[in-house]
């Protein structure tokens, strides 16, 4: 960052280098020229001084010159009222000069560190459920191994420099567990980086050789390596269903989802859109940095992955992150305009980086169970009403599910619900997805906070009309399907 810089010169000036044009009586006065040097501008003042008191304050625009004579006998003079005032708007500027410089080395100045560790833990053993990241048991080894790292770090002089870690890997080793995982710190040392590195390293391994709590570490099996920023925070951020910016999960009734309430950036972080020829169809969610789900029925006139993109953020018109559609996948029994079986698979040409405003949402298991009046949410770019305008903003809305009885009764949907579909809203109406929300996700969070795919936005008759909830395609029904084309 170029700042400006602030320069005080006393320069003497003998009688003859005075300009006549001035009308100033030299007589055996004394001169001096004081330059007040900011950037690239140079203002030149004329001081007069008579008993050593100032008499004129004449600013002028005499270039430097350096045949002018410089001695010492300037520095005795004694500033009389412009001279402090110069002096007091002098140190002024320094000192607005120097806060500034501190406030952006404090905000602005660290430099994040990654690095990718792993070690070896004696008393864990193997599970194949630590090959997914999202398991139970791979979520408690989790939190035990941040949470160590966390206090290693949080009581060492490095205090201040730590941002996080995230558990990315969980392997076999022998019987045992092998973890991988990845550490974020900021530091103003950008000169001496293999120098911050070993210090980071020391601090990790001697408090892992001298550890004696719940967790058996091999020491010999410790390693850290460096890591590049887009790796890392790919790394950081590839956890399903978190989210950075939290809000309140249960909004007041009333808010709808198109036109009611903003959502925040970051806050739905793996909603998509759905663009055909660069003009918003309908809404998609992102379960892994290459695939996404969304409604068959969005399809059912242009199926061509040419004629279709993707954008991630929370803006229509001024997206986060763009991609190209590699190729689409239809359920194969689907046929429209049967609502069964809605729910198509999209491969993206190039997988997207995670980030805090770009995640994935976790899938739930087959055996997933979502509770009838459990609270969910619905978001998408979706108009308020039939035929109505569509947002710029990503819109959220608070809905419960129904069950599937209550739903299929004679005044709402008299029995055409069948068991790959979800009802969620409300019979009064009031809140429901709409045009545009179509292939958008219906999640719910569990009692740690972790988010999952519940349902897709797949129809309704018109919009939140009572007794007519909106219909969802149920993710857990179609598991199995999911697995079988994304290997997820």
């Amino acid at each position: 960052m170029a700042l400006p810089y602030i320069c005080l010169r006393f320069v003497p000036i003998e009688r003859e280098h005075l300009d006549s044009k001035t009308n100033v009586t030299v007589g055996s006065f004394s001169w001096a020229y004081v330059h007040i040097l900011m950037g690239n501008l140079c203002d030149i003042y004329h001081f007069r001084l008579t008993k050593g008191c100032p008499e004129s304050f004449i600013p002028t625009s005499l270039p430097l010159d350096p045949s002018l004579p410089r001695t010492p006998s300037v520095a005795k003079m004694k500033l009389g009222r412009l001279g402090k005032i110069a002096l007091v708007v002098l140190v002024v500027l320094i000192a607005v000069a120097a806060i500034g410089l501190i406030i952006y080395f404090v905000v602005y100045g660290k430099t994040p560190f990654y690095y990718h560790i792993r070690f070896k833990i004696n008393n864990v053993d193997y599970n194949t459920n630590f090959e997914k990241l999202h398991s139970p048991e791979s979520l408690k080894l989790g939190e035990r191994i941040e949470s160590l790292v966390n206090e290693i770090f949080k009581s060492s002089k490095l205090r201040r420099l730590y941002v996080n870690c995230r558990l990315v890997k969980i392997s076999r080793a022998s019987a045992h567990v092998m973890v991988y995982a990845v550490l974020k710190l900021k530091s103003c040392y950008t000169n001496s980086q293999v120098m911050f590195r070993e210090r980071t390293e020391n601090i990790l391994l001697q408090k892992l050789k001298s550890d004696k709590g719940s967790l058996c570490i091999d020491p010999s099996s410790f390693q850290l390596t460096d890591i590049d920023k887009e790796a890392a925070e790919n790394l950081l951020n590839n956890c399903c269903g978190r989210r950075t910016v939290k809000q309140s999960t249960i909004l007041p009734i009333g808010d709808r989802i198109a036109g009611g309430l903003d959502a925040q950036e970051g806050e739905w972080p793996w909603q998509a859109s759905l663009k055909q020829n660069n003009v918003h169809r309908c809404g998609a969610t992102l379960i892994s940095n290459s695939w996404l789900v969304t409604a068959a029925h969005c399809f059912r006139n242009a199926n061509d992955p040419r004629q279709w993109t993707v954008s991630f953020g929370h803006l229509l018109s001024h997206p986060k992150m763009r991609r190209k559609i590699n190729y689409i996948i239809i359920h194969e029994k689907y046929h429209y305009p049967a609502h069964d079986h809605d729910i198509a698979l999209v491969h993206l040409s190039t997988p997207v980086l995670f980030s805090n405003i770009i995640r994935r949402i976790c899938l739930p298991e087959s055996g997933h169970y979502f509770p009838p009046n459990s609270d969910v949410m619905v978001t998408g770019w979706g108009s308020s009403r039939t035929d109505g305008a569509r947002p710029n903003i990503l819109q959220k809305g608070a809905v419960k599910i129904i069950d599937t009885e209550t739903c299929n009764r004679e005044e709402v949907y008299s029995g055409v619900i069948t068991p790959g579909m979800l009802c969620a809203g409300y019979l009064e109406g009031n809140v429901d997805a709409c045009q545009g929300d179509s292939g958008g996700p219906l999640v719910g969070s569990d009692a740690r906070g972790m988010w999952y795919l519940a349902g897709i936005v797949s129809w309704g008759d018109e919009c939140a009309l009572p007794n007519k909830p909106g219909v969802y395609t149920r993710v857990t029904y179609y598991r199995d399907w999911i697995k079988s084309k994304t290997g997820l």
